[in-house]
């Protein structure tokens, strides 16, 4: 395998870790978040 394959499979595999990190931490956010946002667009709509 060339150096440049082996370069280039690196970068992806640091591409894909930083978009997994990313996407857990939304949706550890979204979890944590989820609730109060919600109550919070519940007490809003009434006063429309």
């Amino acid at each position: 395998m060339s150096p440049e394959r082996k370069e280039k499979g690196q970068g992806l595999l640091e591409y894909a870790l930083i978009i997994t990190f990313v996407a857990i931490i939304v949706i550890v956010g979204l979890a944590l978040l989820g609730p109060a946002v919600g109550n919070m667009f519940s007490n809003i709509i009434p006063l429309i």
